[in-house]
């Protein structure tokens, strides 16, 4: 798959109500280029992929809106609504906060967020540039659902 046909699949996948194939989000991830953690730094608006994977509830349930990188070493993984509307960094369901590495994965060295109290590693690959796909990895009983990762997206906020 090149890099055209990855952005198109890509579109198709987030499209997709439920039953998003893990496998199908893996070889467009393949095709995707990497991203420089520096080169992230903002306000993002997250989804996810409707794999069944327990976050696809977990994480509209909390009110998720997306993720800010302020700077590296100041990321906010779980920018949250709450009741009223209002972002705030939900701290409390990230045990802290996160910082921006590059780090390898599948072979890659790539933008990845590790955050502060969880053994959880989001990494990052860019579609264009204001969307990126996303994969959360780390402690296997920490982020897997049945074997499979949670995929994502953001797009500049």
């Amino acid at each position: 798959m090149d890099i055209d046909e990855a952005r198109a699949r890509f579109q198709e996948l987030r499209a997709q109500p439920a039953g998003v194939s893990p496998t199908g989000l893996d070889a467009v991830w393949a095709a995707l280029d990497v991203v420089a953690a520096a080169d992230i730094l903002g306000s993002w608006k997250g989804s996810v992929f409707e794999t069944g994977h327990q976050l696809c509830t977990a994480l509209p349930a909390s009110r998720w809106h997306g993720k800010t990188f302020h700077s590296v070493l100041d990321a906010k993984p779980l920018m949250c609504r709450d009741e009223e509307g209002n972002l705030y960094s939900n701290v409390k369901l990230g045990k802290g906060e996160a910082s921006l590495w590059n780090i390898e994965f599948r072979g890659e060295v790539t933008a990845t967020m590790v955050y502060d109290g969880k053994p959880i590693f989001d990494h990052f690959k860019r579609v264009d540039e204001n969307t990126l796909m996303g994969i959360m990895n780390g402690r296997p009983e920490v982020v897997l659902d049945n074997g499979e990762h949670c995929y994502f997206l953001l797009e500049r906020d």
